[in-house]
């Protein structure tokens, strides 16, 4: 097996596994010299499809009679890896559901790491690797690998494959997600040769933390009519949301970079309804054209954990010949003597946690790779009923967290 690989400098804390992960794989990132990258566009004109991307996964996902969390965006960095191993059909496929080609992709990603703000108050990481299983039978194109460590900052190792690589794998994302995603997977596949794997943590305080006198006991009216009771924490905030569907507002985190975006579809209007009336585009105008005005707001405590095959969602939207063993084409990646390259699982496993000092998520998504103005009048939105919410970075408007509230 090749290993030609290298890591970027800007991303090289992406690169080092903290010293509490103790691994049996073995590290290919020990003795690697780093490559420089040089970005040839602006990779905020990419926003707009990474916020399309986010909003069309979400639809797919949506579940109807209970909470539904992804991170988009860890779905979207795992699987940009991948395509860097994608040819022909299977690359053109991966493109369109993606929504930008590969260099796009590999530069959007790059620039969006480095631009992450270190706050102690308020944080998000990324991290990825590549697993390998130590096999002569395959081999690895060395380009593959070292386009992923260079735009992606991605670990590499070589394993067994074994009981000690699947322990492996889930303490890595334990540790990447500080602990919210302690195992991504359960099981490696008997015919599993490589692994790609992001993970996502974010935890933020809030711009405001809420006071003891700003809780209050309240009903919570779920899905299916049942009133539950209900933590609701109490705020006025200053960014007012009305797409026409629903009303909401905006909630900052510490340092501002970061919010809490809350959207409440107007009455009679179910959340599956709503969520189909949302495109990129129109998330993008709302929030854009947030209104600076007082809203008094309500948000319920709540916890949710997520966890879903992504397989057939993605082939749903067009990326078929990836999941085909017989049509994939990921030579690009590498080749084997025994058969041809092919997705067989995009593992996706969330936790997100809201309370009054703030919000902790974290997120991880695994592909298994597999052979053969203010004005006097207030506004008011209580969280008091099934809600759609996101995570966002309010540089770019994009929503690296989504997930709708059904109960708590």
């Amino acid at each position: 097996m090749t290993t030609a690989i290298t890591s970027c400098g800007p991303l090289a804390k992406t690169t080092t596994s903290p010293s509490n992960v103790k691994l049996t794989a073995v590290d290919l990132m020990s003795s690697i010299k780093q490559k420089p990258v040089i970005i040839s566009t602006n990779a905020s004109d990419n926003n707009a499809a990474a916020i399309d991307f986010a909003i069309r996964l979400f639809q797919r996902c949506l579940s109807t009679t209970e909470n539904t969390s992804i991170s988009p965006t860890s779905v979207l960095c795992a699987l940009a890896m991948t395509a860097n191993g994608a040819k022909a059909d299977t690359l053109s496929q991966m493109e369109d559901v993606l929504g930008l080609s590969v260099s796009e992709l590999n530069e959007y990603f790059y620039a969006y790491i480095k631009s992450l703000p270190s706050d102690e108050k308020c944080s998000m990481n990324f991290a990825n690797s590549i697993w390998i299983k130590d096999d002569d039978n395959y081999t690895i194109e060395d380009i593959f690998l070292q386009t992923n460590a260079d735009y992606y900052g991605a670990s590499i190792y070589k394993a067994a494959f074994d009981s000690n690589t699947l322990t492996d794998m889930n303490n890595w994302v334990n540790t990447h997600t500080d602990g919210m995603v302690p195992k991504i997977i359960d099981k490696l596949d008997d015919y599993a040769v490589i692994y790609l794997i992001n993970a996502l943590a974010f935890d933020g305080e809030w711009l405001e933390i809420y006071k003891e006198n700003m809780i209050n006991p309240g009903i919570f009216t779920c899905w299916s009519g049942e009133r539950r009771k209900a933590e609701m924490m109490h705020s006025d905030e200053h960014a007012y949301l009305d797409d026409g569907n629903a009303t909401g507002f905006i909630k900052a985190y510490a340092g501002g970079r970061f919010a809490f975006v809350a959207l409440l579809p107007n009455e009679g209007l179910s959340i599956e309804d709503y969520v189909s009336t949302l495109s990129g585009q129109s998330l993008t105008y709302t929030l854009q054209h947030k209104q600076i005005e007082k809203v008094k707001t309500a948000i319920p405590k709540f916890e949710s954990e997520y966890s879903h095959d992504m397989k057939d969602i993605l082939k749903e939207m067009g990326m078929l010949y990836a999941f085909d063993e017989n049509n994939a084409d990921f030579t690009k990646l590498g080749h084997s003597r025994q058969g041809s390259f092919f997705i067989n699982r995009v593992l996706h496993k969330t936790f997100i946690s809201v309370d009054e000092r703030g919000t902790r998520a974290g997120a991880a998504t695994i592909v298994e790779m597999a052979e053969t103005a203010i004005v006097d009048k207030s506004k008011t939105v209580y969280l008091d009923r099934p809600f759609v919410y996101m995570l966002i970075d309010q540089r770019t408007n994009l929503p690296f967290f989504i997930g709708t509230v059904l109960e708590v």
